[in-house]
């Protein structure tokens, strides 16, 4: 996929954010460079599974960039899933964040909305909606677990089926609902973990 079918709105905000890139602390830019170590190092397939507590907001944020960095680099057989320790929503307030980065979202309505998101035309639909780990929906062996919540990691020692498990937490924006720094810190997490994970796609070359 050429990146200039990317949303017009998208392709600009991810220019924006690569060259943030080289300020990415240390301590994260050598985990994510241990990570595309490993997933150089797969041949074929891989499946990422993005865990959080209640997969409303980071994983799903995960998830999503994801997929579109390894769209953006070129890296194909990456297969991204979100799940959590227990199923809620996808936090309405995390998909304004990512249709203000400029994905197109089509939200069919519910208690548990099964919304599709595109970052690019004629490009893939991503299904995103909450859900535990070992949903039907995401593969049950041979995955890479990748915590997004220090919560979700603490209280699952063990995840069945994993070939690597990453501790690749954030802060989670929950902390600023109804609060006049909800939309920025929204943002700010939306932002932190596209240019980290796009830093992760970057690196690996097949």
């Amino acid at each position: 996929m050429h990146r200039n079918q990317f949303h017009p709105t998208l392709l600009e905000y991810i220019r924006g954010f690569l060259p943030e890139m080289e300020h990415i602390p240390p301590r994260r830019s050598a985990l994510l460079l241990d990570f595309a170590q490993y997933l150089q190092r797969v041949d074929s397939r891989v499946s990422l599974i993005f865990i959080c507590t209640h997969n409303s907001r980071r994983s799903h944020f995960a998830q999503i960039w994801a997929s579109t960095a390894a769209a953006w680099y070129g890296v194909e057989g990456v297969e991204t899933y979100s799940g959590g320790t227990e199923a809620t929503a996808f936090n309405p307030r995390a998909v304004a964040a990512l249709e203000r980065a400029g994905f197109q979202v089509e939200d069919p309505g519910g208690d548990n909305p099964v919304y599709r998101l595109t970052f690019a035309a004629g490009g893939p639909s991503l299904e995103c909606f909450s859900k535990v780990y070992d949903d039907a929906h995401n593969p049950r062996e041979n995955f890479v677990a990748v915590m997004t919540c220090s919560e979700a990691d603490e209280h699952c020692p063990f995840i069945p089926g994993t070939a690597l498990r990453i501790p690749l937490t954030y802060e989670d924006p929950k902390e600023a609902d109804n609060t006049p720094e909800e939309t920025a810190r929204y943002d700010e997490r939306c932002r932190q973990i596209a240019r980290e994970l796009f830093f992760l796609f970057s690196q690996i070359k097949k």
